[in-house]
């Protein structure tokens, strides 16, 4: 059999190059996987809600935990949401260029948090236990980073599942749920929920 020509051959590659972007039953659009993750935002000092703002604006997941704070005033006295990271601002986004981009130019982002500025990603469950914690209305407050102490697991109510380190503290024992990337921790107090080691 005759070797292919030049053009036979380029013609060869042309069809393959074009089988090989055509759905087919072996390569079904939907196995293709997305890659989402949370990454934390540094950003300027007071800058945090407008950067929250900014980012859903450009519909871009984005999450602000918030805390109330207690302002007292000479005439009166004020409760204020206040970030609970101060500094930092989490996004959940494609880990590429043209989303790395998009997220940098929002008005008061410093950068992404990580190696060399490229961002790292954080573990959803952490991201997880904060949002739980925030919705779930119960008291919290910051914490130091805790790296010890034994890991614990609640088990049942609105908190079910979400796992942190057991930390005692002036005769008071607390849960402290931590974002490693940022070491940023809270902490909420244990008293009511029932707790399993992990």
């Amino acid at each position: 059999m005759g070797r292919l020509s030049g053009t036979q051959n380029g013609g060869a590659m042309s069809n393959l190059a074009q089988a090989a972007f055509e759905p087919s039953q072996s390569y079904p659009i939907e196995s293709v996987v997305i890659d989402v993750a949370w990454y934390a935002l540094r950003t300027r000092a007071r800058h945090e809600k407008q950067v929250h703002k900014e980012l859903r604006e450009k519909s871009i997941e984005s999450f602000l935990p918030l805390v109330a704070e207690s302002h007292c005033w000479s005439d009166r006295q004020q409760s204020v949401q206040s970030p609970l990271f101060p500094g930092y601002v989490f996004t959940r986004t494609h880990n590429d260029l043209h989303h790395r981009v998009r997220i940098l130019r929002t008005t008061g982002v410093v950068g992404f948090v990580g190696f060399r500025g490229l961002g790292a990603a954080i573990p959803d469950e952490q991201i997880n236990a904060i949002q739980s914690i925030v919705e779930a209305r119960i008291s919290f407050g910051s914490y130091a980073f805790l790296n010890v102490g034994q890991r614990v697991r609640i088990v049942g109510g609105s908190l079910d599942g979400i796992q942190g380190i057991i930390n005692e503290k002036k005769g008071e024992t607390s849960l402290v749920i931590s974002i490693e990337l940022i070491q940023r921790s809270v902490a909420i107090r244990v008293a009511g929920f029932r707790v399993e080691p992990v």
